[in-house]
């Protein structure tokens, strides 16, 4: 089955991101991730969406439909801006960690960008961005040009398709390079995130009782609950089904990207 991936389109809705002479950042966002979409969706991955149309969401609703679409990757569509226009210009994407699945994606969209034609400005590490940090998927944000850089605005418009082009190519050609790794990925649960460790043990407690595998993962200063170690993704999603009929809260993770996201999480 091939990897399901789902692409956000950088802000929307009253936050139009960056802005120059009317052009609005949110508004290229969308047409380029719909267009990488389409294209992905022609080789044959199934392809999600944050947003198909002009509408706010915050960072963290971003992150939160992404984790519970269950997707394998996730790639934020952006275009760049400076305080002054005409300042820089080219491509760059952001990633929580250089490293894995992301670096690559990173690496691969970079590259075919850049054979476009576009100045290749490398990849960056950001940890403080919620997309990339609340993500529980190998995650990437791509910097389209800049949005007050005149050059970069006419190779957006003049080559929008061989743009879009790049980006799903890139994208495909990381999840091909991924090979065997992407298919030992396992897929756990969240129903709970305590900042008390008393309280996920009694939650985890009361779910064991169900009869539900429940335990407790460490993420940073929260302690999670979690259900499950699947190796198959439909069976995460029919065990989901379940918890969401006994009326729990879930978020679908990927375990093994997961660990990496929250500094090295450990099962207590």
């Amino acid at each position: 089955m091939a990897s399901s991936i789902i692409l956000d389109a950088g802000h929307g809705g009253q936050e139009p991101g960056a802005v120059f002479q009317g052009r609005r950042e949110a508004d290229d966002n969308l047409r380029l991730a719909l267009a990488v979409g389409k294209l992905l969706q022609e080789e044959g991955y199934p392809v999600l969406y944050t947003r198909t149309q002009d509408i706010y969401q915050s960072p963290y609703e971003k992150a939160m439909i992404a984790n519970r679409s269950g997707a394998d990757v996730f790639v934020s569509i952006h275009r760049n801006s400076t305080p002054e226009p005409e300042q820089y210009s080219g491509v760059q994407t952001l990633v929580y960690e250089d490293q894995g699945l992301p670096g690559r994606m990173a690496e691969n969209i970079n590259r075919e960008l850049e054979q476009v034609g576009f100045k290749n400005n490398g990849t960056l590490e950001r940890k403080d961005l919620v997309v990339l940090r609340r993500t529980r998927m190998p995650a990437a944000l791509v910097e389209v040009g800049y949005l007050n850089t005149a050059e970069d605005n006419e190779k957006f418009d003049q080559d929008f398709d061989s743009i879009a082009r790049a980006i799903a190519d890139g994208i495909a050609q990381s999840l091909e390079q991924n090979g065997t790794q992407a298919q030992e990925l396992h897929y756990r649960i969240q129903t709970g995130s305590f900042s008390g460790k008393g309280n996920a043990e009694r939650w985890c407690e009361k779910m064991k009782r169900e009869g539900f595998p429940a335990y407790l993962v460490r993420d940073r200063d929260h302690y999670l609950v979690c259900v499950g170690n699947f190796q198959h993704l439909e069976n995460a999603v029919r065990m989901e089904q379940v918890l969401r009929s006994r009326r729990y809260s879930t978020i679908l993770n990927s375990i093994d990207y997961f660990s990496r996201k929250t500094d090295g999480n450990m099962s207590l």
